[in-house]
């Protein structure tokens, strides 16, 4: 038998649908999928369970898994024991779902470097689900629940069927920004249940900016305090912060908070005096602030608490550090600033003064043992980078971030795409479509840029978005950003595409996520989730 981890390259470039007709629409494609005209069996909900096979490295015990199968029996019987079932089927009952798990470790949290590989065997006598990891058997069991279909009789069945999947990038993510409005808890844990339906595994919290400073720091209370739109409602509690990084977990879900300085950092300044540069007109001051002032000794010691508590907080590897649309004009009126620029030799070059800043971060984040990811400007800019910063390209200028993937490879960075999937912009119509046909490898580089590609994210600012309208914003169109980065790069025909989103948003619909029609027609669900 060839293990697990090495059949990715005996598949790669292989992408095989073999549809019965029914029960087969599954959301992101699979690398390989064959469901068989014939054969299968009925799940009977007295009867079906999942369950760890002998062979399996984890156990009961394993809460990740213990609680995965828990959700996935509510979401294949949402109805408990009321399903109506024809008890005269002639169709084999399968009892069980095995689930073989090769590496030990349940208590973890997931990383980029984490296998999220599996192999799905359906027969008319068995069924059973390997992987390496666990996070590998969520994907697996996900691609389970999408491949059993409800008959007429109300029996629920699963086709013959063979699956081996595993990601075509390590990082998949989604960004929500929380500053612009905020984002109740219930509707962040409601966004990450989606982004595992989707196969999802990175939540990027943007979790504050100008408008307003959420994140409530134990250290600096007055941040929240002075900072949040209502220091009593509109707050993330250091609980609350708890809960979503658990509650992601628990779906192999990361989650990289993002502190963008020194742009977007209007809402820190009321609590932290001393830390946003004073703007000037002429020689006085004028009573706005503009950008983290990086002259002074006392930003980088505030700083470093905020981060070294930032790292005890958030378990993940990885910081997003922001950097981008820093605006220069409010240091060039600052008069200390001006003459910090002379002594330096810097000129009315303030690149070297944001690269200054950056670096000195850099340092103090790294010495937290964490990673970190930039956006695009700070490469821009040419500020001197550590090498193993990862640069996130979101600019879409008349179309050019394909040469920016092009210049951030070239320059030796591995690089996170989102430029062209912004799903706060809308437009009337199939705006999925344009979506789905990107391509994140599109652009001129050797094979080794392409390898420094992990993957990407869509983002939902919030400008225009709050807990009214995010949900069908962002499903079924995610789902679109979601197969790119998981399905092989051949899985590119809308039609067929359409088709199963089609399908999937009426699961997504069942499952209570209230996406939105991708066009004319209707669900059996649709008005069960309301």
């Amino acid at each position: 038998m060839v293990p697990l981890a090495a059949m990715g390259a005996l598949l790669a470039g292989l992408v095989l649908v073999l549809c019965a007709g029914s029960g087969a629409a599954v959301w992101p494609q699979p690398q390989y999928l064959s469901v068989a005209a014939e054969g299968g069996c009925s799940l009977s909900t007295t009867r079906f369970r999942f369950d760890y096979a002998n062979s399996s490295a984890v156990g009961p015990g394993c809460a990740v898994l213990d609680e995965a199968f828990r959700r996935y029996w509510k979401l294949l019987f949402p109805l408990g024991g009321r399903h109506a079932e024809n008890g005269r089927s002639k169709v084999p009952l399968c009892d069980v779902l095995l689930v073989s798990v090769t590496e030990q470790g349940c208590d973890d949290y997931p990383s980029m470097d984490s296998p999220e590989n599996y192999k799905l065997a359906i027969s008319d006598e068995q069924m059973l689900l390997a992987a390496d990891s666990i996070w590998g058997a969520l994907r697996g069991l996900e691609t389970f629940s999408q491949l059993a279909w409800r008959q007429d009789d109300g029996t629920l069945y699963v086709n013959k069927t063979d699956v081996f999947d595993f990601p075509r990038f390590p990082h998949r993510g989604l960004l929500l920004d929380t500053s612009r409005h905020y984002l109740p808890l219930i509707a962040i844990l409601q966004t990450l249940d989606a982004m595992a339906y989707n196969k999802f595994n990175v939540f990027h919290w943007h979790i504050v900016d100008d408008p307003s400073f959420p994140y409530e720091s134990l250290l600096f209370p007055d941040l929240t305090l002075k900072g949040a739109y209502n220091p009593a409602t509109h707050v993330y509690t250091a609980t609350d912060v708890k809960v979503v990084i658990e509650y992601a977990r628990l779906r192999g879900i990361r989650v990289i908070p993002e502190f963008d300085t020194p742009g977007h950092t209007l809402s820190w300044g009321p609590g932290a005096p001393g830390l946003l540069t004073p703007c000037y007109r002429g020689p006085k001051p004028s009573g706005s602030y503009g950008p983290v002032n990086p002259i002074l000794n006392t930003t980088y010691q505030f700083m470093t608490k905020f981060f070294a508590e930032v790292s005890s907080v958030f378990p993940d590897s990885y910081v997003h550090l922001g950097g981008d649309e820093v605006d220069f004009t409010c240091w060039k009126s600052n008069p200390e600033i001006q003459t910090f620029m002379e002594t330096m030799g810097f000129g009315q070059d303030y690149t070297k003064l944001e690269s200054l800043y950056i670096q000195r971060l850099l340092d103090i984040v790294s010495s937290f043992d964490k990673e970190y990811v930039m956006w695009q400007e700070v490469l821009d800019n040419a500020v001197e980078l550590k090498p193993d910063t990862i640069i996130h390209v979101w600019k879409d200028s008349a179309g050019l971030y394909q040469k920016e993937m092009a210049q951030v490879t070239k320059a030796g960075y591995r690089a996170l795409l989102s430029a062209p999937w912004y799903l706060n912009h809308i437009t009337y119509g199939q705006d999925w479509m344009p979506v789905y046909l990107v391509e994140p490898l599109a652009f001129e580089g050797t094979p080794e840029q392409k390898a420094l590609v992990i993957g990407g994210e869509a983002c939902m600012w919030g400008e225009y978005v709050d807990v009214t309208n995010l949900t069908p914003r962002l499903w079924p169109r995610a789902g679109a950003v979601a197969e790119r980065l998981w399905s092989n790069e051949t899985v590119r025909n809308t039609q067929d595409a359409y088709a199963r989103l089609a399908d999937f948003r009426c699961t997504l619909l069942r499952r209570g996520i209230r996406a939105e029609p991708l066009f004319t027609g209707y669900c059996d669900y649709d008005y069960t989730a309301f």
